[in-house]
């Protein structure tokens, strides 16, 4: 029998609605077919059927809540019939010359006593347990810590005694977050601990109306609430002249058209972006605070800021530096229609590397956004406008575009930033650069 579980799918993830079942109770599966679809926090997650068998058993009815680590089915794969035969067919094996039959029997009775408490626990454990040394004098409560796998082998990386971790899960469940938690409220005052703020209760007065945040939101406020806490912040903010980007743009823009591409200015700011970070490295990287390292990603991926109706998703462009001007602007319009329709995936979710947020797209001309941690850089865009500007002695008017660059201070110095800042204007500025390897 196959007890499956709701596993830690990760980005935070530990809850989530049924939405729908594809299967029911009696149903003939197989492995790999989806299960169920779960909405969460961040996407609507398929979740695949791990062994083929029957359905003995569902979780959660639909609409109803389920949380990291609760049964989402019992599979029947056939696992105890095949144990059952295989028992039945080992010969009995007893030496009576050597024994009495009350030893014999006492024997036994000690033997299958044992080994089907073992073997019971084993096949109806829920946690993959590692070889240990500890004696039977081991207290209850150590005994019964409950964790999700994730969260034992992030707790052993890095060192860390789950049993004095709170769970904030399911029961009292520890949880990776609860890890990462736990390290900086342990870390020392000279290793930047994070403050804990009590917060203030907020009273409610006359015609005041109070209303639950969804789950999208309740993850947003996570974010940014680490993101504040943790990075101290600073901004660049500047304009440049993109009257080229403008006339090259227009011109292209039937071509890409007739590709079937909508080709819009954040097609071209990615591409800058990525260049800019060939040479500024700095600005594609993490800072890991519990080990005081900078860690240099290795892949671009780009994050884009969507609106949708249930709230802000950043779904990130991977390996954009390997992608034509044309395949980023259809990657863009296509992450954008799965975000909107609550059918982004969570993979368009994960390992973003630095993010862009387009505050033009809502008549805004900048902003100073907040870094997604553990990200170390953010890209402003504000809206295009036609301004007088002195070129050659001479006021003209011209496409001015706003632009902010919000980074972390802890590793990139006021002098880098700005210095990154000039290499994208100067990418940005003749569109003729991004062309080129």
């Amino acid at each position: 029998m196959y007890n499956f579980k709701f596993a830690d799918i990760g980005e935070g993830i530990h809850e989530g609605k049924i939405l729908e079942w594809k299967y029911k109770k009696g149903d003939t599966v197989e492995e790999g077919e989806t299960l169920v679809i779960i909405e969460t926090d961040k996407v609507n997650a398929e979740i695949p059927i791990p062994v083929d068998g029957k359905i003995i058993e569902l979780g959660p009815n639909e609409g109803e809540v389920i949380h990291v680590g609760e049964l989402l089915a019992k599979i029947d794969d056939g696992e105890e019939s095949k144990q059952k035969d295989k028992n039945d067919e080992e010969p009995k094996k007893a030496d009576k010359k050597t024994e009495t039959k009350s030893d014999s029997d006492s024997k036994d009775n000690d033997i299958d006593e044992d080994e089907g408490g073992v073997v019971g626990k084993l096949e109806s454990s829920d946690e993959v347990i590692a070889s240990s040394t500890e004696t039977k004098t081991k207290t209850e409560s150590t005994k019964r810590i409950l964790a999700t796998p994730v969260a034992r082998k992030f707790a052993s990386d890095k060192n860390i005694d789950i049993a004095k971790v709170k769970g904030t899960g399911e029961h009292g469940r520890v949880l990776k977050e609860d890890i990462e938690k736990h390290t900086l409220q342990t870390e020392p005052e000279t290793n930047n601990k994070v403050n804990q703020v009590d917060v203030p209760e907020i009273k409610t007065y006359d015609n005041d109306k109070r209303e639950k945040i969804t789950s999208l939101r309740r993850s947003v406020v996570k974010a940014m609430t680490i993101s504040k806490q943790l990075i101290p912040h600073t901004t660049l903010i500047d304009e440049l002249d993109v009257t080229e980007l403008v006339k090259f743009r227009n011109e292209h823009k039937e071509k890409a058209a007739g590709n079937n591409v909508k080709l819009t200015y954040m097609a071209f700011i990615v591409k800058a972006l990525t260049k800019t970070i060939k040479e500024y490295p700095i600005i594609n990287s993490s800072y890991d605070q519990v080990n005081e390292e900078i860690i240099y990603r290795g892949n671009i991926n780009i994050g884009i800021a969507v609106d949708t109706p249930d709230g802000l998703i950043l779904p990130n462009i991977k390996n954009a530096d390997k992608l034509s001007l044309f395949e980023i602007a259809d990657k863009i319009e296509e992450l954008a229609k799965l975000a909107k329709e609550r059918k982004i995936q969570l993979d368009d979710l994960q390992k973003g590397t630095i993010s862009i947020t387009n505050f033009g797209a809502f008549d805004a001309i900048s902003g100073t956004p907040i870094i997604k941690h553990p990200e170390v850089a953010i890209l402003g865009i504000g809206k295009i406008t036609k301004k007088p500007v002195v070129k050659d002695e001479k006021i003209v008017i011209a496409d001015i575009l706003p632009l902010s660059l919000t980074f972390d201070h802890r590793i990139i110095d006021g002098a880098d930033g700005g210095r990154a800042m000039l290499a994208f204007k100067k990418y940005l500025k003749d569109p003729l650069l991004l062309l080129m390897n």
